[in-house]
């Protein structure tokens, strides 16, 4: 059975899936030719990151095709619904990423909040020659601890976001399908934990009571922060999104961070990937890193395993 991995898996995955007799195919094909290339190698099993779209037309157009993986937690690229009712098993790694997407958070938290992302810019350019200016002009920088950080969307990477949270002493409010109580636990290196409760509560009002924002929700067809959500939220608010692009209302953020409602913003997913608007790339209050998320070693690592594991789980069973 040969499988493809359009967008990469990892040398550990791919020695699993060899050993249990699978051939493993890592190239990267073109969308405009992915088809005409799984047809022509008789591809049975299609592994994909966000790069991939695997929408009905490839679908059909594919007949061999008996399972659709993705490497990562969102399924937004994938016409789940419609594969699974052609009979193509659907899977993904909902763990294997969320401690990575989870430290990027807090990476564009710590550059935000002392505007390293801003300094790393001039210091080379004027560091030499306008030191003391420079010094002067980053000494407003704040802490995290003891502030506020809205979590919008409290599945596995929101929940992983938490903890660290938690653990620089913040308060940590969250949003999610439905209204409840979360326990977090959080385990120390010594084998000891501690579970703290995490009340949920709808949007409209986290966003009012958030000094920090952060979102970890599916793609959407219409942004989740708007111009009306920035109006309601607290003056020189910091932004994360580590989600998808297209929850937040890029016009309306840039907007918002001219008024000083928004005092900076860290974006990792952008509406018009692979080419994200020329105003978010320029703006000095923007912290950016182009969707690399769930791009670390050890990420990279276990997402190649999970696959692997439910490949052969699947067809060996």
């Amino acid at each position: 059975m040969k499988i493809l991995a359009n967008d990469g898996l990892s040398e550990e995955g791919v020695t699993q899936l060899e050993n249990a007799g699978f051939i493993v195919i890592a190239v990267k094909v073109a969308q405009e030719q992915l088809a005409e290339y799984i047809n022509s190698k008789k591809i049975q099993v299609l592994l994909v990151r966000s790069a991939t779209t695997v929408d009905k037309e490839l679908i059909n157009a594919c007949k061999n095709l008996k399972l659709i993986g993705r490497a990562g937690v969102g399924l937004d690229n994938i016409a789940v619904e419609y594969a699974e009712s052609k009979g193509i098993k659907v899977i993904n790694t909902p763990l294997a990423a969320s401690d990575s997407v989870a430290e990027l958070v807090f990476a564009h938290l710590f550059s935000g909040v002392r505007s390293l992302f801003d300094s790393n810019r001039n210091m080379p350019l004027e560091g030499e020659s306008r030191f003391r200016e420079l010094k002067k002009s980053y000494s407003a920088g704040i802490e995290l601890r003891g502030k506020t950080l809205g979590i919008i969307g409290f599945g596995k990477i929101g929940r992983k976001v938490a903890k660290i949270a938690l653990g620089l002493g913040m308060k940590v409010i969250a949003s999610d399908k439905e209204e409840g109580e979360v326990n977090i636990t959080l385990e120390f290196y010594n084998h000891q934990n501690i579970a703290i409760p995490i009340k949920t509560e709808p949007v409209e009002e986290l966003i009012k009571h958030s000094d920090f924002i952060t979102l970890h929700v599916p793609a959407q067809t219409e942004p989740l922060i708007g111009s009306k959500e920035f109006e309601a939220m607290k003056p020189g608010v910091g932004i994360i999104n580590t989600a998808r692009g297209g929850v937040i209302d890029e016009v309306a953020l840039l907007d918002a961070i001219e008024d000083g409602k928004v005092a900076f913003a860290g974006l990792d997913t952008f509406e018009a990937e692979p080419r994200p608007a020329i105003k978010l790339l320029m703006n000095e209050k923007l912290s950016l890193s182009p969707h690399i998320g769930a791009s670390t070693l050890e990420a990279q690592h276990r997402i190649g395993i999970e696959l692997a594991q439910q490949i052969i789980s699947y067809f060996k069973k």
